[in-house]
């Protein structure tokens, strides 16, 4: 049996968890298509960075032809479309505001799809599951990447950054939703690494090389199914592959999903 109709079984309450990676999370879009098509719908969805900005539009029912379109104006991850922050760092409230263009000024729990995403409270370390209050501003703290943009106040109290350094494909909070069958969408660990040239090159690696590490655990739960395109080509700071990520994200998810 295809796994597609088992996702679609009526006792499997289905839940998509949406993993970071910069510019790469132009795949993600693709994976939507692949679902959108065979009318798979998540009974949960969660994200960690680009996953939270892609996950909080599914959650809210944003079309996927709207969500592409989004998706090819991707320039607005370039670091110059950011503004310096009274700290002396850049500041992701573009991102904030392009949820509130979009989506509009509502909160998480007021989603179609039951949402949470992943930060980390840079002060304690702690993982912070968001699943109430404004929806821009956790999708805000969920990409919020640490020493480079200023961490975003929540409830007064709490600094949050971005969620990888925690669980950068988010599967402990779906389970906790109560999803009894879980697809992963990761876009960082089945990468090849090359010998760096710069010191971009260098930071990217030792990204990568730390997500690795965090995620083999997850990757031998047996219960959790993995849509895991190679993007080892792909650039996670080039927006001018969108096209392609697109692609390679549905053609990953479209041979899983009619998998046996």
């Amino acid at each position: 049996m295809k796994l597609l109709k088992i996702f679609k079984k009526p006792e499997k309450k289905l839940g998509l968890a949406l993993g970071g990676g910069a510019a790469l999370g132009a795949a993600h879009v693709g994976v939507l298509k692949a679902f959108y098509e065979n009318g798979l719908k998540p009974d949960a969805v969660s994200g960690t960075s680009i996953g939270a900005f892609v996950a909080a539009h599914m959650a809210f029912g944003t079309p996927y032809e709207k969500l592409e379109e989004i998706a090819l104006d991707l320039d607005w991850l370039d670091v110059s479309a950011f503004k310096l922050s009274k700290m002396g760092l850049l500041t992701n409230k573009r991102l904030g505001k392009k949820i509130l263009d979009e989506i509009g000024r509502v909160n998480i729990e007021d989603a179609e799809i039951p949402l949470c995403m992943i930060a980390t409270d840079i002060s304690s370390g702690e993982k912070v599951v968001l699943k109430e209050g404004p929806l821009h501003k956790a999708v805000m703290a969920s990409s919020c990447l640490p020493g480079v943009f200023a961490p975003v106040e929540w409830d007064n109290e709490l600094l949050l950054v971005d969620g990888f350094l925690c669980e950068n494909v988010p599967i402990k909070p779906l389970k906790e939703m109560d999803a009894n069958t879980i697809i992963g969408v990761d876009l960082t660990t089945n990468r090849d690494y090359k010998r760096p040239d710069d010191i971009i090159d260098v930071l990217s690696n030792t990204f990568d090389i730390g997500l690795n590490n965090m995620i083999k655990e997850q990757l031998e739960d047996e219960n959790i199914t993995w849509i895991q395109p190679k993007l080892s080509a792909y650039n996670k700071a080039d927006t001018g592959q969108t096209k392609q990520l697109i692609k390679e994200g549905y053609e990953a998810a479209k041979k899983v999903l009619e998998s046996s």
